[in-house]
């Protein structure tokens, strides 16, 4: 008898680890992938590598595939050929994809960052820089049409300087070779993305002067964006993945600048410490990650102005066209429950 009951006390035992095994849960059958290509792999993203190491996006059941799309143009294909789920990019490009009278838009729905994330980097250090100090010298800009150019150049008006008459702004450099090309001697000036920015200045080959994204006021720079058939078919998702943002914002504002970098570090293993808390620093003072996933309308306004500046606004797109705040805001409400 005493056999017997052992042998029952092992199948039970088996039983239960075979069905713990295969149940859905482990199996993986109730986790949804996710295609998820950024503009760039950027510290500025900080947010998202926090949601990702922390474990936000699994709690939500979301397994993220993470690509980099080297670029605005790559990144919106992406997502319009169906090789991407969701995109993290500029949302300027959705008002694009909008007059071009594409039948399913580019719907934004969550916002990452709301200001600019580059800098005016120097070739000699000035201690009180204006933003006259560009006039006669050469900028060495970003892309026509991109979200930082046309941010730069709206700036340079505000301050009094007239982009490509008072100030000469190369333009056909690639943006992976900005920062070598300004080290090795082109421009006066150059703008730049961090890490690129801090690196120049610790190796004392640029000096930050000033910052396009304090100048240039709240945007709705980089945002989550997917077509709006993808949230027909799959809303529950698009909850589940702003919900997993959310909680990443509030982790980031609670949070000390030593605590990001370590979340972060895996992303960026071929990034120094001192570099890195010298960038996430700068982006968490000057406020460039949003507190909560809504793009507001203030902000597409200010959006809109400044692509209107840039002469890049041929018609404009009402904001509840291509902007979708429903999910950010029951994000928002499910957290304070």
């Amino acid at each position: 008898m005493r056999i017997i009951r052992i042998i029952f006390i092992f199948s039970i035992i088996f039983i239960f680890l075979f069905v713990t095994a295969c149940s859905p849960s482990d199996s993986g059958e109730e986790t949804t992938r996710i295609r998820l290509f950024e503009v760039t792999h950027s510290l500025f993203y900080a947010p998202q590598y926090v949601a990702m190491t922390q474990g936000f996006f699994q709690d939500e059941g979301l397994e993220i595939e993470l690509t980099n799309g080297f670029g605005g143009d790559k990144t919106m294909t992406a997502l319009l050929s169906d090789n991407a789920d969701i995109i993290l990019m500029g949302s300027e490009a959705t008002i694009y994809v909008a007059n071009q009278g594409a039948s399913d838009l580019a719907i934004n729905f969550a916002q990452l960052t709301q200001t600019d994330g580059s800098f005016l980097v120097s070739r000699t250090p000035i201690e009180n820089f204006s933003w006259d100090m560009l006039k006669g010298k050469t900028l060495l800009g970003q892309r026509k049409g991109g979200m930082p150019q046309m941010v730069s150049e709206y700036v340079q008006s505000q301050n009094g300087v007239i982009p490509h008459k008072d100030v000469e702004i190369i333009q056909n450099v690639d943006y992976k070779n900005l920062g070598s090309a300004f080290a090795s001697g082109t421009g006066d000036f150059a703008q730049l993305f961090e890490p690129i920015a801090s690196k120049l200045e610790l190796e004392g080959k640029g000096y930050v002067v000033a910052s396009f994204g304090e100048e240039s006021g709240k945007l709705p720079y980089t945002i989550y964006i997917t077509k709006k058939s993808f949230i027909q078919e799959n809303p529950d998702v698009v909850q589940r993945f702003t919900n997993a943002v959310y909680r990443a914002q509030k982790w980031v504002e609670n949070h000390t600048i030593e605590e990001i970098a370590d979340a972060i570090a895996p992303h960026f293993q071929e990034i120094d410490r001192k570099t890195m808390v010298t960038v996430l620093t700068r982006y968490k003072n000057q406020n460039s990650w949003a507190t909560d996933p809504i793009l507001d309308q203030d902000e597409y306004q200010n959006l809109e102005n400044v692509m209107a500046h840039a002469g890049e606004l041929s018609k404009k797109v009402p904001y509840d066209m291509i902007v979708n705040t429903e999910f950010a805001e029951k994000a928002i409400q499910a957290e304070k429950q």
